[in-house]
């Protein structure tokens, strides 16, 4: 399985999208600073969506799509299913 997933600073705050195969350890290493770049930097490690591919491929060529997006519609996308802009984190076991 493979996941894309949308990070946020705050709500409103600034955006990350990526992808991963254990989106657990993922999430792990940016809430703990232990991804040196961007979302170290400016402190994005609030997981605020997600989706679950079962193929690779498919999941890296959803994040690029994701990426080419407007913030806009990445924040209708998060809007969509976590209007609260809750930290997702929790929730997945």
């Amino acid at each position: 399985m493979f996941f894309v997933y949308l990070l946020a600073s705050k709500p409103y705050g600034t955006l990350y999208v990526g992808v991963t195969s254990d989106l657990l350890r993922r999430i792990s290493e940016h809430k703990n600073k232990l991804v040196p770049g961007f979302t170290n930097k400016y402190g994005v490690d609030r997981l605020v969506w997600y989706e679950v591919h079962e193929d690779r491929e498919a999941a890296i060529r959803r994040e690029k799509q994701i990426k080419e997006w407007k913030r806009d519609w990445k924040i209708e996308l998060i809007e969509k299913e976590n209007l609260e802009w809750r930290d997702l984190s929790d929730l997945i076991v």
